[in-house]
């Protein structure tokens, strides 16, 4: 079964032909416009805050050095995750998969509610301590789906599985961090 572009993947799609014929504005838009889910990708699954933006940029290295083998079956942006994901998986290995994660200079909530703010503070904690311990696959998928809204098919070609697997890796991680949040 051939999923149908939506808007965004013909965008993505006549934006690689424009880089392919040399234009480099096709290939800033493409960078605008993935970078940050990129971003957040890399970091929700357990790059620190300081190498978000040097994984990020390379990913978008090698995506653009391997153009030719994004064959538009996928959105780019999943493809883009994939690179990311490997990307990832490549430097956890080469630390051993020893990460310190830093909080520092994320998101904050509201100040003018301090009782709210060090409760929005702990729960994001437990569920970033809760995603970490996830298995790496459940990790991938829950962030694919619930941060970046992709589908269950576009999750399984960035994850290199299933649809059907990446229903089972999601509903699993729900689990696990509904009972770690309870």
């Amino acid at each position: 079964m051939t999923a149908h572009p939506g808007p965004d993947q013909a965008s993505d799609a006549a934006l690689v032909e424009a880089y392919r014929a040399g234009s480099q504005a096709a290939a800033s838009e493409l960078v605008t416009r993935h970078a940050r889910a990129v971003g957040r990708f890399l970091y929700s699954a357990g790059a620190s805050q300081s190498d978000v933006e040097d994984l990020a940029q390379e990913a978008f290295f090698r995506a653009f050095r391997r153009l030719d083998s994004w064959r538009g079956d996928a959105s780019f942006r999943s493809w883009l995750f994939s690179i990311a994901r490997n990307l990832l998986k490549d430097e956890f290995r080469k630390r051993r998969g020893r990460q310190v994660l830093s909080l520092e200079d994320r998101d904050l909530p509201n100040r003018d509610d301090p009782a709210g703010e060090v409760e929005a503070l702990e729960a994001a904690e437990r569920m970033r301590v809760g995603l970490k311990d996830l298995p790496r696959l459940q990790r991938e998928v829950f962030l694919l789906r619930v941060q970046e809204g992709s589908s269950y098919d576009e999750i399984a070609v960035a994850l290199d599985t299933t649809p059907g697997a990446a229903r089972v890796h999601y509903h699993h991680a729900v689990k696990r961090l509904k009972e770690l949040l309870a």
